[in-house]
């Protein structure tokens, strides 16, 4: 099954620390929903630009996407 990153971009001073507090509630999402995968993390891009992420399989995407609004998704390997 294919394997899509759901990110979301934190741009400002305080991108990096929004980014990283961002990650919490992912991981508090995946466990209230029993999602299968638990791929998230966060990386800062730039001193004014981080993100964070969450991987989901191609048949949770829709759902996930609707409830959590990501700013964009790209597929994984």
């Amino acid at each position: 099954m294919k394997k899509i990153k759901l990110i979301w971009d934190f741009r400002g001073p305080d991108a990096a620390k929004i980014a990283e507090h961002h990650e919490i509630h992912l991981k508090e999402y995946i466990t209230l929903e029993k999602i299968s995968l638990n791929i998230t993390g966060f990386e800062v891009v730039n001193e004014l630009h981080a993100i964070t992420f969450m991987v989901v399989t191609e048949n949770t995407m829709i759902a996930v996407r609707d409830a959590l609004k990501p700013h964009r998704g790209v597929y994984c390997d």
